[in-house]
């Protein structure tokens, strides 16, 4: 079986994304969170990557939660 992203169900803050990066990635997702807060402060550019990935990245499906 393929490896596919999506974003978090369970394990989410407002929208999923950092923490279905983290599972995708098989990093902790506050070490995502931070980068993520890093990008926003550094250049303003995260929050539009953020906002992307949410609207792009489906959720994680209901049968895969707590896999």
């Amino acid at each position: 079986m393929t490896k596919r992203l999506y974003r978090s169900r369970t394990n989410k803050m407002i929208a999923g994304v950092c923490a279905g990066l983290g599972d995708f990635f098989e990093l902790d997702p506050t070490l995502i969170r931070l980068a993520a807060v890093v990008l926003v402060l550094a250049a303003g550019a995260g929050i539009l990557a953020y906002i992307v990935a949410w609207i792009i990245v489906p959720q994680q499906p209901w049968d895969s939660v707590g896999k």
